[in-house]
């Protein structure tokens, strides 16, 4: 959050402890980023280009499938 920049080789993990349905928000972050969804075998199940929040309340960038991880990186 509150970043003006990323590096190319930078980016974020998270890492659930359930396999879900997250859904992601862009506040207060000012650069847009790619997010990637993987399931418990480390197989893609959905990517997205994230824009940085311009409204209140914020968008949820949300999928379909069931993820244990997503991986946010540069567009």
């Amino acid at each position: 959050m509150n970043r003006s920049s990323l590096a190319q080789d930078a980016g974020m993990l998270f890492v659930f402890d359930i396999q879900g349905s997250y859904s992601f928000r862009m506040k207060n972050t000012l650069i847009p980023l790619d997010i990637i969804r993987l399931d418990d075998d480390f197989i893609v199940i959905d990517t997205a280009t994230m824009q940085p929040c311009t409204q209140d309340p914020c968008p949820s960038y949300a999928h379909s499938g069931q993820a244990t991880y997503a991986l946010e990186i540069n567009t």
